[in-house]
């Protein structure tokens, strides 16, 4: 451009000479061949570039998929859903699982509104999803104010199942002496918990929202463990005090017998502490004192 401003005519370049030169500046070869293998080239590294981050994209994606899959049904699970379309039903020989609700929930709702009483629930089981993951567990379900977790299923754990079960149930227990409700910040609320030892089978249900449940007798005396305790007790199954009496540490007193279905009498226990847990636990009513000291006896696992 500064040559062709030049004030002399014999200085400025001919038209030819300045195609010539535009095309070294724009580096286009004036074979047709050689100018398409440029652009090619061009081409293909452009392709590159954007393969490459389609494939971070997808990665990226893929393994937000994976977190989201493994929230909803145990890993071992998902890896053989994408393998097959089904997964078979599994036999445990040994669990250990936990029940909890909390008492007085119905009168609770009814004097709250819907949104208070989901803003409740979330604060509580994002809590509670929170502490137990420093634990060997699963969570199978939650239903309502319902919480139901497992340990050594789909995982096996040796009999290490009922120690997590046990330590998890302790930390979830000390976790109400903290815990307020946002719309009633006076109110504690109380927790029942039961935990019981046995065999379950395991398996998938459904395809469009597929869920990961458990069943068997054990299910229903832990259950029945949770219902037939008190708040802010930790209620155990014989089976379940045998096993942790095995692994040593946890202290345990006896609460007295239990009706169970198919079972008849049973004698059940609480679950007080642990060697080494120095957490707060919060006291139980008043009115449902008396029954504690029933029995004066304390076993100390060891």
């Amino acid at each position: 451009m500064v040559d062709c401003w030049s004030d002399d005519p014999e200085e400025r370049p001919h038209f030819f000479r300045i195609v010539d030169r535009l095309k070294k500046i724009s580096g286009r070869a004036s074979n047709i061949i050689e100018n398409m293998v440029s652009m090619m080239a061009k081409h293909a590294n452009h392709l590159e570039k954007l393969v490459d981050e389609r494939t971070r994209q997808l990665n990226e994606e893929k393994e937000r998929t994976d977190k989201l899959l493994n929230r909803l049904l145990p890993p071992l699970v998902t890896e053989q859903l994408k393998i097959k379309t089904s997964v078979q039903a599994m036999e445990f020989e040994e669990v250990t699982m936990f029940f909890s609700d909390i008492v007085g929930f119905t009168k609770l709702a009814s004097s709250s509104r819907p949104l208070e009483i989901v803003a409740l629930l979330n604060d509580l089981n994002v809590a509670f999803d929170e502490i137990i993951t420093r634990f060997d567990v699963y969570k199978v379900e939650t239903v309502g104010d319902a919480y139901v977790v497992v340990s050594g299923c789909p995982k096996l754990n040796g009999i290490k199942h009922a120690g997590e079960i046990a330590s998890m149930a302790l930390e979830l227990l000390s976790h109400m002496f903290f815990f307020r409700v946002r719309h009633l910040p006076d109110h504690q609320l109380q927790l029942r918990i039961g935990i019981h030892t046995g065999p379950v089978v395991a398996g998938v249900v459904g395809v469009t929202m597929p869920r990961f449940c458990l069943y068997g007798h054990t299910v229903h005396i832990a259950s029945k463990m949770e219902s037939s305790g008190l708040p802010h007790r930790i209620h155990v199954s014989r089976e379940s005090r045998s096993r942790l009496v095995e692994l040593g540490g946890y202290h345990l007193r006896e609460k007295g017998q239990v009706q169970i279905k198919r079972l008849g009498l049973v004698t059940t226990y609480w679950l007080i502490g642990k060697e080494g847990f120095d957490k707060p636990l919060p006291d139980p009513p008043l009115e449902t004192l008396e029954p504690l000291f029933e029995t004066l006896d304390v076993y100390y696992a060891s």
